[in-house]
């Protein structure tokens, strides 16, 4: 830049900005390099205050937690609140709590009621003065100029470029204000004219750049050559400005990201390099995809309540069971580590943005619930009644006055089945294990199954009452069992299963449909954990009058 240039770079740098007074040099001392290994990692989750949290914003969460802490580093919040008509009360509380339900905690940043950490302040509308400071470096440089273009006229030159065929932006010869002098400059500002600052771009768009992705490895982007707006009329600074000034003085390392911003990488790279600053790292996260009528498409948040973080906790899913989902779609191989290693907490297990998908991670409900039941058969039944209770606290009074007055009794309800080579595999999350053992309680009990069909009234009447008179709480299984076998063989039934099959013609039906009978009648349903167990906990006065007010019903 020739000097005469050079001095109205700095004659126009204190004109737009004669309050501020520090330097880039400033803030460099006051946000050191951080002390840490060479290889540990310093991430940052920087969501906006939106009021609207979803299972994206969970699963990069989880990335950059795994890169930040498996390499001895550290893991920030960021609020990115520039766009104050986006704003919605209570949307940090909101993003701190959810998150930390799912067992993300964040080293530093924005906590609930204040700030932890030497690198802030971690709001971005906190952080004007740091952005100007930016921006007076850029304008001093010759690198940044003010726009005067409004919002109507933008439209006007978008329009004439669409008509042209060409792409839309602010750029070469639409780029007018580019070529303003100091005096028409100043004149429009003593005028009372708003402006932006833009960036005075010198790339070019024909020139190709090899770039390296720490998820999709080599990819090729374009230089920009557009003059994108870097602070907005009110001073506030746009997003592709903040996040870099305030990666670069945070002392981020390494990116997560969408690929929505995969297209404007080049206006970052440009950035980064007219500031004088080292990048990081970026990794650009594949969309969580679904499949719909035999087709993928990305999770929608009008479409699929399933994208909203709130509906994993209004249904109660375990915290471990959606992050150990997440796992399985942020490395293919996680899967067979988890086969090996049952015990283990998927803090242990190697993750590696090289091993994730660039092309869709396909989310699956069905998937989801797998997991959750293999999950919940390693909890123990104390932990999951604890957590029941705090659900229901929370999502559903009615329950929660149940397992609060049931507590103990449920956690031997719960225990029925779990032990042994192969336990049973039945509890998902919080809302099915209420539907699943609502049978137990008194307090809106009803019947829910019919009998079996080979069953009649008639024929359960009879099993009933015979059953009643042979009850006793002190059988054990096998006592009990010969009862059943009993009766079954007495009214016409059989209790030998291969007689019944060779000559079925002999029989009303065999001993399944007996004891499935006296199931319904004691339970309500066709289907349920170990009956004999079940009728232990709760009792022989509950269990005869569960039998008697059955009896009286049919």
């Amino acid at each position: 830049m020739f000097s005469h240039e050079l001095i109205m770079s700095r004659e126009l740098a204190e004109l737009l900005f004669p309050n501020v007074d520090k330097t880039l040099d400033y803030y460099e001392n006051l946000f050191p390099e951080r002390n840490l290994d060479k290889k540990a990692k310093v991430t940052r989750l920087g969501p906006s205050p939106t009021g609207f949290i979803h299972l994206g914003n969970l699963y990069g969460a989880l990335v950059d937690e795994r890169m930040a802490h498996l390499s001895g580093g550290i893991m920030l919040l960021r609020i990115e609140d520039t766009d104050d008509k986006r704003k919605v009360e209570g949307s940090e509380e909101l993003i701190i709590n959810s998150l930390k339900f799912f067992g993300i905690e964040f080293d530093e940043g924005v906590t609930i009621g204040g700030e932890r950490g030497l690198y802030g302040p971690y709001r971005q509308s906190d952080r004007k003065e740091i952005y100007q400071t930016a921006a007076k470096f850029l304008t001093q440089k010759g690198l940044a100029y003010p726009s005067f273009v409004s919002e109507e006229e933008m439209a006007e030159i978008r329009e004439q470029q669409e008509k042209e065929g060409v792409n839309t932006g602010y750029y070469g010869k639409w780029a007018t204000d580019r070529d303003l002098s100091f005096n028409e400059i100043k004149s429009k500002i003593n005028n009372g004219e708003s402006w932006t600052l833009r960036l005075r771009s010198n790339g070019d768009p024909e020139v190709a750049m090899k770039f390296i992705d720490g998820i999709r490895g080599e990819i090729t982007v374009r230089q920009n050559n557009l003059d994108v707006v870097l602070l907005k009329q009110n001073g506030i600074p746009t997003y592709h400005f903040a996040h870099v000034v305030d990666d670069h003085f945070m002392r981020i390392t390494d990116v997560v990201r969408g690929e929505e911003w995969l297209s404007t990488l080049p206006i970052h790279l440009e950035l980064f390099y007219v500031m004088g600053w080292r990048r990081p790292n970026y990794n650009h996260t594949a969309h969580l995809m679904k499949v719909e009528n035999g087709n993928k498409r990305k999770l929608s948040k009008r479409k699929d309540p399933e994208l909203s973080l709130e509906y994993y906790m209004k249904d109660g899913y375990f915290p471990q069971a959606v992050t150990e989902y997440l796992m399985t779609l942020m490395n293919s191989n996680y899967e067979e580590w988890r086969m090996k290693n049952q015990d283990k907490s998927y803090m242990e297990f190697a993750f590696k943005t090289k091993n994730m998908s660039s092309s869709g991670a396909l989310f699956d409900l069905n998937k989801l619930n797998d997991i959750s039941k293999d999950v919940l058969a390693r909890i123990s039944v104390d932990k999951i009644v604890d957590i029941l209770i705090s659900w229901a606290e929370k999502f559903d009074d009615k329950s929660y006055k149940l397992l609060i007055k049931y507590r103990e009794e449920l956690i031997k309800l719960l225990s029925i089945g779990r032990g042994g080579k192969k336990p049973r595999k039945d509890l998902m999350n919080c809302r099915q294990i209420m539907e699943f053992i609502s049978y137990y309680f008194d307090e809106g009990f009803e019947y829910v199954d019919s009998l079996p069909e080979r069953v009649s009234k008639e024929d359960a009447k009879v099993i009933l009452n015979s059953y009643l008179k042979t009850y006793n709480q002190n059988d054990t299984n096998e006592e009990w069992f010969e009862k059943v076998k009993t009766i079954t063989d007495n009214n016409g039934f059989t209790s030998n299963n291969k007689e019944f099959k060779k000559n079925p013609e002999q029989f009303k039906g065999n001993i399944t449909d007996v004891s499935t009978a006296i199931r319904v009648a004691v339970v309500g349903r066709q289907q349920s954990p170990d009956l004999w167990n079940i009728q232990q906990i709760m009792g022989e006065t509950r269990v005869k009058n569960r039998i008697n007010k059955y009896l009286e019903i049919i």
